[in-house]
């Protein structure tokens, strides 16, 4: 096909693994929203929310690594800018089973620059390299990092580059680049998601230049279409807020990017038709946890966008905000799935 969403980058095949991925948000893609959104995305690539290396070595390990087998691919973010316990807490991620260890060098927040990690890191290219170096050497699945165009007044594309072969000569083989750099100073986490302009063009500029590598560009990607024309120029997309806000943008790009999926339907892993079935697909997980301990509203809050855009979505949204917790909660959630249910079908069978 001639389509964008079908053309291979620098006539090079795709390698699959990460063509779609869903970027990892502090506060947002704990292990219920991944679990989610691989019901609507059954090709995505999952990302974890950022974890310390110390936390990793010195807190609850089970409870901050915890993931559903279904998650799968799913990558362990890491935070940290010491080798040694980053190579030791990519050890615990891998023998915890996840599939990736990526590395944040792209958090602009005054909390982690205090921790000399994430963007800041981009001043440091070596100390980067070495801690690469020594998560490559640590594990067996794939070390990743997840960057920025630049930082501050370091934004070149040539200190880019520079940053970029130093990555790769520590081992790196893939790198995801947010298409905006970011100011360490002045500027809230919210506001260089937002306000740096983006520079798609310098993602495309480093896959060229650099063809052996696995370039994944994220930011400002909010709909379809435009997240699948970048497969021309690069190797994969990962979407954030987007992903989020809207959820059910997953299942209409993993559609369009993957085309049908009867492999996943054998394995009962079919994206769902309508919206309301996907809620009912979380229902039962939901009510799994529910009896494990879970809150009903931290698995609730992460389907708020499920109707995003849609007749009921603030309906939806009222109504989810409104249940009650424990088993009456439950109760009341399936109502409501079932209603939303009923008012799908209906209009399918009026377009029909």
């Amino acid at each position: 096909m001639e389509d964008a969403a079908r053309r291979q980058p620098s006539g090079r095949a795709h390698s699959g693994g990460r063509v779609l991925c869903v970027a990892p948000m502090m506060e947002r893609t704990d292990r219920h929203c991944r679990y989610f959104l691989r019901l609507l995305a059954p090709h995505a690539r999952l990302y974890t929310e950022m974890v310390t290396a110390q936390a990793v070595l010195r807190g609850d390990r089970r409870r901050l690594l915890a993931f559903h087998p279904a998650e799968h691919p799913v990558a362990l973010q890491l935070g940290g800018s010491k080798p040694a316990e980053l190579a030791a807490a990519a050890r615990a991620g891998e023998a915890e089973g996840y599939d990736e260890i990526n590395l944040n060098v792209g958090c602009p927040s005054d909390r982690v620059q205090a921790g000399c990690f994430g963007a800041a890191l981009m001043l440091e290219p070596q100390r980067v390299a070495d801690c690469v170096a020594a998560m490559r050497a640590a594990v067996r699945v794939p070390v990743t990092v997840k960057t920025r165009l630049g930082v501050d007044d370091r934004d070149s594309y040539e200190y880019l580059a520079a940053f970029v072969a130093g990555l790769a000569a520590a081992g790196c083989r893939t790198v995801i680049v947010h298409a905006r750099k970011a100011w360490l100073k002045g500027l809230s986490p919210k506001e260089n998601r937002e306000i740096p302009p983006l520079d798609y063009a310098r993602v495309h500029r480093l896959k060229r230049d650099f063809p052996e590598l696995e370039v994944i560009i994220n930011g400002g990607l909010r709909d379809a279409a435009s997240a699948a024309a970048q497969l021309a120029h690069v190797d994969g997309v990962m979407l954030g807020r987007a992903a989020y806000d809207d959820p059910w943008l997953m299942r209409e790009l993993d559609e369009r990017l993957f085309g049908a999926c009867p492999e996943c339907a054998a394995s009962g892993r079919s994206r769902p038709a309508m919206r309301a079935r996907a809620a009912e697909a979380y229902l039962a997980y939901v009510a799994d946890e529910l009896a494990a301990g879970t809150p009903l509203k931290a698995m609730t809050r992460h389907v708020m966008g499920l109707y995003a855009g849609r007749p009921g979505a603030r309906r939806w949204r009222r109504a989810l905000g409104a249940l009650p917790p424990g088993e009456q909660g439950l109760h009341a959630l399936r109502q409501l799935i079932a209603s939303f249910a009923r008012d799908e079908h209906g209009c399918a069978a009026a377009a029909a």
